[in-house]
C-alpha cells in the first residue's frame, strides 16, 4: 500500500502494515528506506467498516514524540446495553434500551443507557423512559441488572491493571491508565489494540480508547470515534486536534455552560483556548481558569488513586405518593442499601443528603452532617427521617434519593467497582 518516496498526505494504511515498518526501524522511529514517515494522530477504527483498524498518514507528526506520561482512557461502548446484547445475541443490530419499564409510554424513570441503534432514534442516557418509548416503541426495553454489570466491570478493570503500571477507575465502565512499556506514541498503538482485543475476547463487548499527553486529551480522544474507536493524539498535535471540537466535548462543560459560552461567541475548544483568561474569570470565576486550562489540553488536578467522595441511590415511584410513611420507608430502605455498601468496605461517613422531587418537578435537597464519622445504621435512619420531616410538607412526591459523603477512607485506596454502584 506504500510507495516511497512520495507518500500521499492521506494514504490509508493498516496497523499491521505499520507495525511491520515499526519493527524494522530503529529507536522506535518509522524509517523504511532511510526515510522517516510521519504518522497521523487520528486513527479511524471501526469493526463495522473494516476487518482491522485504519488510519490516515499525515506528514508532520512524529509518533516518537513524548513529553511526560502517556495516558490511555478506556471507555466501554454503551456498556449496559452491550452486556445485555452479549447475553442475548439475537438483539445484535437492534435498538435496545436499558432502564425503567416504559409501561407502554406511561412509565416513570429514565433511560440508563441504550445501544447505538437506539441512539439513531434520538434516545440517550437520562432521557425520560416515556419519551424514549414515543421515539422508538418497538425497541427492546430491558431492566438494569447491576450485579451482572458489576461483575463484568470488575473483570475488565482487572484486565486493565495487568496492562498498566497505574490505573484509575473513574466509573463503572471507564478508567485511565499509564500502560507498561509504552515509551512513545508509536508503541502505544499495539498496546491499545491488545487491550481492545483482550476486552472482546474476555467479555464479548467493545471499548474505545483515547491516547494522549494528559487525561483530558485522552478522554476526549476516546469519544472521538465510538464505538470500537482508537484515537492517538501526540503533544504536538493536541492543539490542532482540540481546536475544531465543540466546547461541550470538554469534561465538565455541560449544556448550560456551553450555552453561556455560545452567547459570548465561543463555540469551539480552539476559541476557548484563545479567550482571555481574565474575561473567563469575570464570567465564570475560578471555573473559567479551569476551562481555559482544559481547552489547552492540560489536566487541572493530579490523578487520584481513590478517595471516593460520595455514594448515592434514588428511586422514582410508579405513582406520585402522598403517603408520608411510604416515602419514609423508601428513603430509609435506600439508606440501608448504601450503609451495606460502605460497611462492606469498612468506611464511615459524616454527611447525609436527602433529595426529593415533587409531582410538579420541583426538586429540593437537604443535608445533615454528624459531628464525627459514624457507621451507625440507627443514626443514619434517624437522620434520614429528620431530613424528611423538614421537607414533606407539600405536594405529592415523585422521587426520593439518599447520598452519603465525607468518608474517612484512606486516600491511597485503589478505587473499586463498588464505588460506582
Amino acid at each position: 500500500m506504500f510507495d516511497y518516496p512520495g507518500i500521499p498526505d492521506h494514504q490509508i494504511i493498516t496497523p499491521s502494515l505499520l507495525r511491520a515498518y515499526h519493527h524494522r526501524s530503529t529507536n522506535n522511529t518509522f524509517i523504511p528506506n532511510g526515510k522517516t514517515i510521519y504518522v497521523a494522530v487520528l486513527l479511524r477504527y471501526s469493526t463495522r467498516e473494516s476487518p482491522e483498524p485504519t488510519f490516515t498518514i499525515r506528514k508532520g507528526t512524529h509518533m516518537t514524540e513524548q513529553s511526560g506520561p502517556i495516558f490511555f482512557h478506556v471507555d466501554m461502548d454503551s456498556f449496559y446495553a452491550s452486556v445485555e446484547i452479549r447475553e442475548r445475541p439475537l438483539l445484535a443490530g437492534k435498538p435496545v434500551v436499558v432502564g425503567a419499564d416504559p409501561e407502554g409510554g406511561q412509565g416513570r424513570g429514565v433511560v440508563s443507557t441504550c445501544s447505538y441503534e437506539a441512539r439513531s432514534f434520538g434516545i440517550h442516557s437520562g432521557m425520560p423512559i416515556s419519551q424514549a418509548y414515543r421515539l422508538c416503541p418497538y425497541a427492546t426495553y430491558l431492566p438494569v441488572r447491576m450485579p451482572l454489570y458489576s461483575q463484568v466491570s470488575g473483570n475488565i478493570m482487572a484486565l486493565l491493571n495487568r496492562h498498566s503500571t497505574e490505573c484509575w477507575q473513574v466509573s463503572i465502565d471507564e478508567a485511565y491508565l499509564v500502560p507498561s512499556g509504552v515509551d512513545d506514541y508509536g508503541a502505544a498503538l499495539p498496546v491499545a489494540e491488545k487491550i481492545q482485543h483482550d476486552v472482546v475476547a474476555a467479555e464479548g463487548i467493545t471499548c474505545s480508547i483515547g491516547v494522549g499527553p494528559s487525561r483530558v486529551v485522552a478522554k476526549i480522544a476516546s469519544g472521538y470515534q465510538k464505538p470500537a474507536g482508537l484515537t492517538i493524539v501526540t503533544p504536538g498535535e493536541t492543539a490542532r486536534f482540540l481546536a475544531p471540537l465543540p466546547v461541550g466535548k470538554i469534561p465538565g462543560i455541560g449544556g448550560k455552560t456551553a450555552a453561556e459560552l455560545q452567547i459570548a461567541g465561543i463555540e469551539t475548544i480552539g476559541q476557548l483556548a484563545e479567550c482571555d483568561v481574565q474575561q473567563l474569570m469575570e464570567w465564570f470565576g475560578r471555573w473559567g481558569i479551569a476551562m481555559h486550562e482544559l481547552s489547552l489540553g492540560r489536566d487541572i488536578r493530579p490523578p487520584r488513586q481513590g478517595g471516593q467522595k460520595s455514594l448515592g441511590r434514588e428511586v422514582t415511584f410508579a405513582e406520585d405518593l402522598d403517603d408520608r410513611e411510604q416515602v419514609c420507608t423508601a428513603a430509609t430502605d435506600l439508606a440501608g442499601i448504601l450503609h451495606e455498601h460502605l460497611a462492606a468496605r469498612s468506611l464511615r461517613f459524616r454527611t447525609v443528603t436527602l433529595k426529593v422531587r415533587f409531582a410538579n418537578f420541583r426538586t429540593i435537597t437537604r443535608a445533615f452532617s454528624f459531628p464525627r464519622f459514624t457507621d451507625d445504621p440507627g443514626a443514619l435512619q434517624q437522620a434520614v427521617r429528620m431530613l424528611l420531616d423538614a421537607v414533606l410538607t407539600g405536594p405529592k412526591v415523585r422521587l426520593v434519593g439518599i447520598r452519603l459523603s465525607a468518608f474517612d477512607c484512606d486516600e491511597s485506596r485503589q478505587t473499586t467497582i463498588g464505588d460506582y454502584l
